[in-house]
């Protein structure tokens, strides 16, 4: 038996994305495609941009897109998650959620769903990035004093929020492996007349432009050394091949919250 799913955002970047990979992967079936009530796309089938043929129209309307399917992969934005989330936990419907800038509450909503449904939220899918915020877990223990920590990132010019989902995921590690909140420590913005840099705190820089896929970089500064833990991303496959990888997790599961690292089997 092949796993059923559907796709939000089906005529995004990444939309087009998973739908091809969830094409391509032997064990996978694409039972649903999901847009917006304004899409120009509606009605036409979720592999006309690739030449295929799948028989799945790409509809607005969520029961009946969702119908057929027993897990969602969701790339979109914060207010088309939410309004997917009621009508999956309504039907029983396992989420894979990628999108990114949740508000506190909206994260809240989402763990209470969790408790009927499955769900698998991460701000990065990446298996390379999980693995990268594991080294980031061991580093953070060992420079705990007397290093700088700065997270750099870059995305594509069309990215809408700042700093990336990835990069807060980053810090956050990091902070819990220290002892402390990120939210206590954490400066978004410098400008004018700082004043000294204050060891406790995590910087981030934010870099927009051209089409950069993703790219991170956490430096520990100490005296007469840098350590730099990065992770570039060239394609978006790998987001979905992560994807993929978490459906086949949430297969086995009937409720709860999850992230990448119970996927990997990182915790």
């Amino acid at each position: 038996m092949t796993h059923a799913i559907a796709v939000a955002g089906a005529s995004g970047r990444m939309g087009h994305m998973l739908i091809e990979a969830v094409h391509q992967a032997p064990d996978c079936h694409l039972a649903g495609a999901l847009d917006r009530a304004d899409s120009a796309v509606l009605g036409q089938d979720a592999g006309a941009f690739a030449g295929l043929s799948l028989g799945v129209p790409i509809s607005a309307d969520l029961a009946s897109g969702l119908h057929n399917s027993r897990f969602l992969i969701d790339f979109t934005r914060p207010e088309g998650t939410m309004a997917h989330l009621e009508v999956c936990r309504a039907q029983g419907v396992a989420m894979v959620i990628g999108t990114t800038g949740f508000s506190e509450a909206q994260k809240s909503t989402i763990a209470l769903a969790a408790r009927d449904i499955a769900i698998m939220l991460a701000p990065n899918m990446s298996v390379g990035v999980n693995v990268t915020l594991k080294l980031l877990e061991l580093a953070a223990k060992a420079l705990a004093t007397g290093y700088d920590i700065e997270i750099i990132e870059a995305h594509h010019r069309h990215k809408v929020d700042a700093p990336s989902g990835t990069a807060l995921q980053m810090g956050e590690v990091i902070a819990k492996a220290q002892g402390r909140s990120l939210a206590d420590c954490a400066v978004y913005a410098r400008e004018g007349i700082t004043g000294e840099r204050d060891p406790s705190s995590i910087g981030f820089a934010t870099i927009r432009g051209g089409d950069i896929v993703g790219d991170h970089t956490v430096l520990f500064a100490g005296t007469g050394e840098r350590i730099e833990i990065s992770h570039k991303s060239s394609s978006r496959q790998t987001y979905a091949q992560g994807s993929l990888r978490a459906v086949r997790f949430l297969a086995g599961q009937k409720n709860g919250l999850f992230d990448m690292f119970d996927v990997l089997g990182l915790r």
